[in-house]
This record gives structure tokens, sequence and C-alpha cells, in this order.
């Protein structure tokens, strides 16, 4: 079937809705069983058949999420389950994870992702020091050790694109076409949809003109030369969702009748200057197409970038050499919103699907995803 030690026989998610919305009442194992369980559906797999469960979560404040995922989903008592947490990158890295227990004999049949209910997430407090102090709330833990290298995630993006020349124009523009490709796409993007609470679709991406972008609030400021502000319109926005994939070996495939509809090729979880944390998206994609042995991005025939930022969409083109339009055929982050553990699954599975949909096997694709700290990860999977 193929060299690779990992075949993907099926993907599998949830719609994305905004914290607060659709899914509002979830927590992270009951949003995401409705989507382990169709996944199971759909590739025509047993439960007692799966190995393991590795899933990527970020705000869940600890406990060990994988396992409230398979218990609830109905997977049997024996079957592993490993929860991962490197934030935005959570859920491909738990891919990676994956794809490492099959090649290396741990596992035959594993079902990675990630999973975010962020509207559930707990409330987070540091513990007092003495007695009589009281508790202090947190909105976000460290994610680098020395203050002055964990800048606040929209400065930073600000900073950068007041540093590169990415203007608040050509920002919005990215963010508007994100949202129309994803508007022009609610049909294609149904089908790797399972319905939870009757929500079929993303409900974020909206219908905005030019002139009502112009409109919207400044998050960040920037003028110089130029005006480099950030606006609301271009930041992905806080949302629920669960993202799920299931790998196995070629040899699990045959044995228990499943078909593989892609290969995984190679992968990389990389760190990069915590003080830019979106540059480190780039810096996954490139490694991993060194490892795949790929001479560049052109090579690729799609790619899905999970985008918490419309600047970090335009520099990641720029660096490795595309236009746009290259990226994000049905919209990215910025049109889906940004529920963190699950963001960089959500981009695999949504590339999965393009491959399937709209190109000739052989096919490559690549899925890539920064995190706050400074980490990255990429993925590059074949069409078979």
């Amino acid at each position: 079937m193929s060299a690779s030690p990992a075949l993907i026989a099926a993907w599998a998610r949830s719609a994305v809705a905004p914290v607060g919305g659709a899914f509002r009442g979830l927590q992270a194992h009951a949003l995401g069983a409705p989507v382990l369980r169709g996944l199971l559906q759909r590739a025509g797999l047993k439960p007692e058949a799966v190995n393991a469960v590795v899933i990527g979560n970020a705000l869940g404040a600890g406990g060990n999420p994988a396992r409230m995922l398979a218990l609830a989903a109905g997977l049997p008592d024996r079957c592993a389950a490993l929860s991962v947490d490197t934030q935005c990158c959570s859920g491909l890295d738990a891919v990676a994870l994956a794809v490492g227990l099959l090649a290396s004999g741990q596992a035959s049949v594993v079902i990675a992702g990630g999973v975010e209910a962020w509207s559930r997430a707990p409330l987070r407090h540091t513990r007092p020091l003495h007695a009589g102090d009281a508790p202090v709330a947190y909105e976000r833990p460290a994610f680098a050790p020395d203050p002055a290298r964990d800048p606040d995630l929209l400065e930073s993006a600000a900073d950068y694109a007041a540093q590169q020349g990415h203007t608040r124009v050509q920002q919005d523009a990215y963010a508007l076409d994100s949202h129309q490709r994803a508007l022009n796409s609610p049909s294609f993007l149904s089908g790797e949809i399972v319905a939870i609470n009757g929500l079929q679709h993303d409900a974020y991406p909206r219908a905005l003109t030019p002139a009502r972008a112009a409109r919207m609030p400044v998050a960040v400021q920037r003028t110089g030369v130029d005006d480099c502000s950030v606006s609301t319109l271009s930041i992905s926005t806080k949302a629920d969702g669960a993202a799920l994939v299931l790998l196995a070996t070629p040899r699990a495939c045959k044995e228990l009748g499943l078909t593989p509809h892609a290969a995984w090729l190679a992968s990389a979880s990389v760190g990069a200057d915590p003080c830019t944390p979106l540059l480190a998206a780039q810096a996954a994609a490139q490694a991993a197409l060194q490892r795949a042995g790929l001479l560049s991005a052109h090579a690729l025939q799609a790619i899905e970038l999970h985008d918490a930022f419309a600047v970090q969409g335009l520099g990641f083109c720029r660096a490795l050499g595309l236009a746009p339009a290259a990226i994000n055929r049905h919209g990215g982050g910025l049109a889906r919103s940004h529920p963190i553990g699950a963001s960089g699954a959500i981009a695999l599975v949504r590339l999965l699907a393009d491959l399937h949909h709209g190109e000739a096997p052989g096919a490559r694709g690549l899925a890539a995803v920064a995190g706050a700290g400074g980490v990255g990860a990429a993925a590059i999977v074949e069409r078979l």
C-alpha cells in the first residue's frame, strides 16, 4: 500500500463555534465523543480495534482529556489514552505522536487529533504563598520564563506587522478573502463535519465588505510611515471545536479491511523565538519539507495554515514564496475561529478533505500551525 508506517483511513471534525455559542455547555470529552464515533462509522471500524487515543488539549487545566474522551465515546477500557499540550500546536503534535506509536510497534490503530471546549475552560488562579492572601486570577500562563521574551501575542503580531511593513489594508484584505472563501464552501465543508447540537457548518464566517472592514475597531495600533495596525477582523477569535483522524499501519489496514486514503510522509515539531511565536509555523513547514525531500512549497498541491492572525498568513506566504491565494483554499483560521488545542488538527482534516476531493492520487499537502512560546508544528501527507 505505502512505505509509510502510518496510513490515514478516515477523518472528521466538529463545526467550529465561537465561545458562548452552540457548544457552550459541552465539556471537551462531550464535544469530542460524537466526532470519534462518527470517525469510526465512516471507516467501518469497531471500537474494539482501536489501540490508543492521542488528544491535544490546551485549556483543560490538567486531568487526562484523552482518557475522558475515549471512555465517553465507548472505546474499550484497555484502550491507551495520551493527552498532549503544546498549546495551539497540540492537535497536530498529537497526530505526529500517534504516528510514532505506529512506527515503533506500540499500536496498530490509533485515533488522534485535538479537542477544545474553551467555553467550559476552568477559571485559573495562582495559589497564595501566605495564609490569608487571596488567590490571583490569570487569563493565560507564562510561555517563557523570562517576561521580556513572553510578549502579549497581539502585541507581538502588531510589532511584526510594523517591522515587515504589512499594512492594515493588506491584513484586512487577507481576512476578508478568508471569510469569503469559507462562505463560498458550506456544502463542501459540511461533508467533513459531524453535526453536534444541530450545527453542521462553521458558525463564524461572515459576509463583509471592505468598507465595513475599514470601520472595525483597532485591537493594537501601529502607525508610522504606513498604518500597520491590527484590527479585530484580522485576529482569529476564541472558539470550541474538535477534529480527529484514524491512523493505522499498512498491515492493520489489510487485516481490518480499512481503505487508506492518505499516507503520512513527514512532520516537524520545532522551537523558534518566543518573542515572535507566529513565525514558528513557517519554521516547522520548512523543516517538514526538508524531511519529506521536497525542494519548496511549490511541490505541494494544497496547504493549510492555521492563521491566528492575518499578518501571520502574509508572513508565512512571503517566507515560503507563495501567493496568499495558494493557502487555505476554503478559508483558514481567521474565518473559522481558534479552538486552541484543536486548531492544528482541524487544519489537517481540512487538508485531507481538499486532497481527497480536489486532487489526483499522489498529490501532496501540508498543514502547519504555530503556538505560544515559539513552538511550531507541520505535517506533509500524500493522497493515495
